[in-house]
């Protein structure tokens, strides 16, 4: 059998720490080093620097890193793989050429390219397409020290050395979607070591002060054992590797260009410290369709945070909200949209200033600048001495400055032209897979829909219970999907997973999070019983995307969090059985064996 590939990640995102490139290069042994760049904000951003420079929209931070690595990577025969050409991944690598050439060091470059649709949909500030690894596989496979994508996946980035390592062909399902799911926990690195961890004090704290990187040891056979380099910080667990394979999925169905990965057939057993062996994945043939993340200007937005402080709070804010919409009605200047939040921060009897307050935040939109620059400053600062007692706001607004929206698309696979560009410059075309069906395909999209829900496990029998909050007895995380959020809930135990099954339906969820049922929100539950979880789907909560800034949290990444908080009758024998007690845990030595060996 080949020996693993081991797999790292050093970037999660455009802005993730800079020194992680050689904290992975000099760590440990690794074959390849992969970074994620891109999100669906971060496509926006590429776009508006191309719109000022048009051989701009890479990230550029990924460059500098380059600039102090490069060597060592060479040294080390480390491949890199990253999609930080983000909008114009010929430019980027022409810019790593120009680099290894100044510093002497005799790598090959080779790029990916196709993704780019934006001819194709006018209005569109980026329209790109999601594509698959094939192409990184392709230039790997012909020598390639450094390949740089556009918009592919983000588990693209493991699939395309995975098959280009073990040379899987396309209908190698289960083995492609093992690398999927491998992929998925490694692309927001140090969420998969304990960063952002609902359990995250039932670990000493001095370990996640600054979590290391993620690896994967994959096999053949699509097997991995996800860990990271020994002697860094962080924790890699059960809970962690679950808490990252919820986070921003949907139903049991993980539909990729490469292949759609069964999430409800993963096996996670804890094989050691900081060592998880995620197994048993099933593949089915991928959708014939890609999907096509479509970024435009939305129009122009301002805000201001009016605090209120002390006694009449709900008066106050009644006065200035009436004050600001008469100035709007009397400059004949309202903005398109205008929404008001009242936060109640405050509480009686403070004894700081601070938690004698609340907030009033209004946000205003409009196509035109002018609606939400100066006519709204004007109206909002002219009340500083006209208002309610003690006005004043955290900031004085500026101008209105522009939001995106994003928008998602399907294509068919054969319409995009996938190409593997060679260190040499030989341009090689990336065929689509052959067989693409999709089972239960959504309409219009070519995607596949979700299993049957699988059978609840047996619910606990009648018992005391005691009114606490949720998080006591189930993890969280949630996270964005353009306008959509999701949240993923789990829990450690059997015992726990009988109750949370039964307990947490969508009416449950709606109660705890009454948004949802403000908004008439649609929330999708899906069931996945080897993880112990529930995957809740809430569409249209977070608008128009998080370029929008529509909500309060406009990436949902809390949004797990306050549900965690809620409170509800949980039952005494979960109370004391659903996991380690922080307060022992929190000095121990070593505290990562908190978790069930595997979720059967």
């Amino acid at each position: 059998m080949p020996a693993p590939l081991r797999i790292g990640n050093a970037s999660g995102f455009y802005g993730d720490r800079f020194g992680a490139l050689r904290e992975m290069l000099t760590g440990g042994p690794l074959d390849v080093l992969t970074g994620d760049y891109l999100a669906e904000l971060t496509m926006l951003i590429l776009g508006r620097d191309r719109l000022k420079d048009p051989a701009a929209g890479y990230a550029r931070t990924f460059l500098r890193q380059l600039e102090e690595c490069l060597g060592l990577a060479h040294e080390r025969g480390v491949k890199i793989v990253s999609n930080a050409g983000g909008l114009n991944p010929a430019g980027l690598a022409d810019a790593v050429r120009a680099l290894a050439g100044r510093l002497g060091i005799p790598v090959r470059v080779a790029h990916v390219e196709g993704d780019d649709l934006t001819a194709a949909h006018p209005g569109t500030l980026a329209a790109h397409a999601y594509l698959g690894g094939a192409g990184i596989a392709a230039c790997l496979r012909e020598g390639a020290d450094v390949v740089v994508t556009g918009r592919v996946t983000d588990a693209a980035l493991v699939t395309g050395p995975a098959v280009a390592r073990f040379g899987w062909a396309p209908d190698a399902y289960d083995a492609l979607a093992g690398a999927v799911v491998a992929g998925h926990v490694l692309e927001c690195g140090t969420q998969a070591t304990g960063g952002n961890y609902a359990f995250f004090t039932a670990h000493p704290r001095a370990r996640l002060r600054r979590p290391g990187f993620p690896l994967a040891e994959l096999h053949a056979d699509g097997s991995a054992v996800l860990t990271k380099h020994d002697g860094t910080g962080g924790v890699v667990d059960v809970g962690t590797v679950t808490a990252q394979l919820l986070y921003e999925t949907a139903g049991a169905r993980y539909p990729g260009p490469d292949v759609t990965a069964r999430l409800d057939t993963v096996r996670l057993t804890q094989e050691g410290p900081d060592r998880v062996r995620i197994e048993g994945v099933r593949g089915e043939a991928p959708p014939p369709t890609l999907k096509v993340g479509l970024n435009r200007l939305g129009g122009f937005r301002n805000e201001v945070v009016f605090v209120l402080t002390g006694l009449d709070v709900a008066a106050k804010a009644g006065l200035v909200r009436e004050q600001t919409e008469d100035a709007f009605a009397a400059a004949g200047a309202r903005p398109r949209e205008v929404r008001w939040d009242l936060v109640r921060t405050d509480r009686p009897d403070a004894d700081t200033e601070e938690t004698a307050s609340a907030l009033l935040r209004l946000v205003v939109r409009d196509p035109d600048a002018e609606a939400v620059g100066r006519a709204f400053s004007g109206a909002a600062v002219e009340l500083a001495l006209a208002s309610y007692p003690g006005f004043h706001v955290l900031a004085p607004p500026g101008k209105g400055a522009p939001y995106g929206v994003f928008e998602a698309a399907y294509v068919e696979q054969g319409a995009v032209p996938h190409l593997a560009v060679l260190h040499d410059g030989r341009r090689v075309p990336v065929a689509p897979p052959a067989d693409n069906r999709a089972p239960d395909a959504v309409p219009d999209s070519g995607v596949p829909g979700d299993v049957p829900e699988p059978p609840l496990p047996a619910p606990l029998p009648p018992g005391p219970v005691r009114r606490a909050p949720l998080g006591l007895v189930a993890g969280a995380r949630s996270g964005d999907k353009g306008g959509d959020a999701n949240i993923g809930v789990w829990v450690r135990t059997e015992e726990a997973w009988r109750w949370l099954a039964h307990e947490l339906t969508t009416d449950r969820l709606r109660q705890l999070l009454p948004e949802t049922r403000a908004a008439g929100l649609t929330v999708t539950r899906h069931v996945l019983p080897n993880l112990r979880a529930l995957n809740f789907v809430v569409t249209g909560i977070l608008g128009e995307g998080v370029a929008a800034q529509v909500r309060f949290d406009p990436q949902a990444k809390a949004l797990g969090e306050w549900l965690r908080s809620r409170h509800l009758d949980i039952p005494e024998a979960l109370l004391t059985t659903s996991g380690p007690d922080p307060a022992r845990t929190a000095h121990a030595p070593e505290a990562t064996q908190d978790l069930p060996e595997a979720a059967r």
